[in-house]
């Protein structure tokens, strides 16, 4: 029998947000020691923030660059919360994030549900009513990558703090999504730029693949009205101050944020 307690996790890691500040070592019994602790640290989680079920999921680590960055094998997946999806022209404090960097992203919206287990990006394109341009916020909470490893990544939600979705296209089906160009801007500047195809081959595929992960069968598979993080083209770009962060898919509408 396990001696893991999701619970306590789950605490640990909510009050190292409620104060700000990095996160320590877990309690006693509360270390994940494996991919499914770490999904169950994560539902903890969404249970004590009262998403449960979520609005949404972020997927990372799809891109080939963002696996190398993190030192991961392959994409993991979070949850996320209603109260941190904001729309497009947003503003937000800089001073309510902790090391907070910007991601360059495609989003979708469900307009049916995927059950859990194997998908097809066929399938998974039946679900989707709305593809849009999305920035993630997300935040170094940790002071050793390394050391906490996958599991506690998992856990934590895999960086996020939020996400500024730009408007959904529904007409998008004659779209190439594995082409679509995109660039992140902090205050005008390039930082970064990818293509849809940079994400586990295309943005779909990286659909497929959440479908029928263990963290989206933990929350009983995806629903209709969810919004999906499909992953960052570039790596992270982290942020230094208050600035204006910009994300362009063309044709989609931009996505753009500002932290005061």
């Amino acid at each position: 029998m396990s001696d893991f307690d999701p619970d306590a996790l789950a605490a640990h890691l909510l009050a190292a947000r409620r104060a700000r500040r990095v996160l320590g070592p877990p309690p006693r019994g509360a270390a994940p020691r494996g991919h499914a602790e770490g999904v169950a640290g994560q539902r903890a989680l969404a249970r004590l923030l009262g998403a449960d079920p979520p609005a949404g999921f972020k997927v990372g680590a799809t891109a080939p660059a963002m696996q190398h960055y993190l030192g991961l094998p392959g994409p993991l997946a979070g949850f996320m919360a209603e109260a941190g999806l904001h729309g497009s022209g947003s503003s937000l404090s800089y001073a309510g994030f902790v090391a907070p960097g910007a991601e360059c992203e495609i989003a979708v919206h469900l307009g049916r549900d995927l059950s859990p287990g194997p998908c097809t990006p066929a399938q998974a394109a039946d679900a989707v009513d709305g593809v849009m341009a999305a920035i993630e916020i997300v935040e170094l909470r940790y002071p050793d990558l390394a050391a906490f490893g996958a599991p506690m990544l998992v856990a934590d939600q895999v960086f996020h703090a939020c996400a500024v979705l730009g408007t959904p296209r529904a007409n998008w089906s004659g779209l190439d999504l594995d082409a679509l160009p995109g660039q992140i801007l902090v205050d005008g500047d390039v930082r970064g730029q990818g293509f849809g195809r940079d994400l586990l081959g295309g943005p779909l595929r990286v659909l497929a693949w959440i479908a029928a992960s263990e963290e989206a069968a933990a929350f009983d598979g995806l629903r209709a009205g969810q919004v999906i993080m499909l992953g960052s083209v570039t790596t992270p770009v982290w942020l230094a101050g208050p600035c204006h962060v910009e994300v362009h898919f063309p044709p989609l509408e931009p996505a753009v944020l500002t932290l005061t």
